[in-house]
C-alpha cells in the first residue's frame, strides 16, 4: 500500500489554503491523491479538500476541530482505497474506469 507524506515537502503548512484558510495538514499519496486540512476558512471553521489527479476534486466543510481532524484521517483511508484501484504508472493499461468512478462517489456521499 502507498504511503502518505507531506506535500511539498512540508512548505505548505502555514500558508492561505484554496477554501482562504491557514493549511494544518496537507499530504498526498504516491499514485495520485493529496488531502488538506485548513483552519479559519472563508465560509467554515475548517475545510478538507482531496483530489485524486485527474479524476475528483472534493472539498467538505467542517464546524470543529476535533470532528475535522476525524474526518481528515478517515478520508486519507477513503482516498488510499480509491488510489488502489488505479493501475500503477503504466498510462498504456487499459483501466476499467467504472470501479474507480463507483469508489468516488461512494467517497463523496460517506464525506459529503
Amino acid at each position: 500500500m502507498s504511503k502518505w507524506t507531506p506535500f511539498e515537502d512540508g512548505r505548505t503548512i502555514g500558508i492561505k489554503g484554496s477554501e482562504g484558510g491557514t493549511v494544518t495538514n496537507d499530504e498526498q499519496i504516491e499514485g495520485g491523491a493529496r488531502i488538506t486540512l485548513e483552519r479559519d476558512c472563508l465560509r467554515a471553521p475548517y475545510a478538507i479538500t482531496c483530489i485524486v489527479y485527474g479524476w475528483a476534486y472534493h472539498t467538505r466543510f467542517i464546524a470543529d476541530e476535533p470532528t475535522a481532524r476525524q474526518a481528515y484521517n478517515e478520508m486519507k483511508d477513503g482516498l488510499a482505497e480509491i488510489i488502489a484501484l488505479l493501475p500503477e504508472v503504466d498510462l498504456d493499461a487499459t483501466l476499467d474506469a467504472a470501479p474507480v468512478d463507483e469508489a468516488i462517489a461512494e467517497f463523496v456521499e460517506r464525506f459529503p
